[in-house]
């Protein structure tokens, strides 16, 4: 990362990570063509899990090279008084597989559900009978984790990461 100052610790991209309603996917296809896309994950531990049609392009780009990278992106506004954005962001780098063990697949499905359906969960059983064969779901090992910040304190100055994070910054502001 260029810019250590913007660094944030890993505890700080995970945070990233899971207030992110969707991140972007980015991948190779067979050719080696670029290929991104948003989704929707769930995290958990060192994992993150998405689902996906069992045929198409994603899926084709994840079976041939399933190195990833993902891109989350939070608390993003224009700060127009510096001709900037202030953000928040994560990257991952990590190994896709095809989640194919049924117990694995439902729980992944229930944290999936649980995040972005919490509400609907009395008919989550339902939904799993009647999709979940023609559903795939798939896993991201995460190997390289990396955590991103540029903010700015009421005075305007550039807050950086300091030891207190996440209670305060380095200007003593509560986050």
């Amino acid at each position: 990362m260029r810019r250590k100052d913007r660094e944030m610790p890993a505890d700080f991209a995970r945070m990233v990570l899971d207030k992110s309603l969707w991140v972007t996917l980015a991948m190779l296809d067979p050719d080696g063509h670029p290929y991104a896309v948003p989704v929707s994950i769930v995290r958990e531990g060192d994992n993150i899990y998405f689902h996906a049609a069992k045929a198409g392009r994603k899926t084709r780009c994840l079976k041939n090279r399933p190195r990833v990278c993902l891109v989350a992106v939070g608390d993003a506004r224009p700060v127009a008084r510096h001709f900037t954005m202030e953000f928040s962001s994560a990257v991952v780098h990590g190994t896709a597989q095809e989640v194919v063990e049924t117990e694995e697949k439902i729980h992944a499905l229930r944290l999936l559900c649980l995040r972005y359906a919490g509400e609907n969960m009395s008919n989550f059983e339902e939904a799993v009978e009647r999709s979940l064969s023609r559903t795939a779901i798939w896993k991201i090992s995460i190997d390289e984790l990396s955590g991103k910040r540029k903010k700015y304190d009421a005075d305007g100055t550039e807050l950086t990461f300091a030891a207190g994070w996440p209670e305060q910054d380095a200007a003593g502001q509560k986050n």
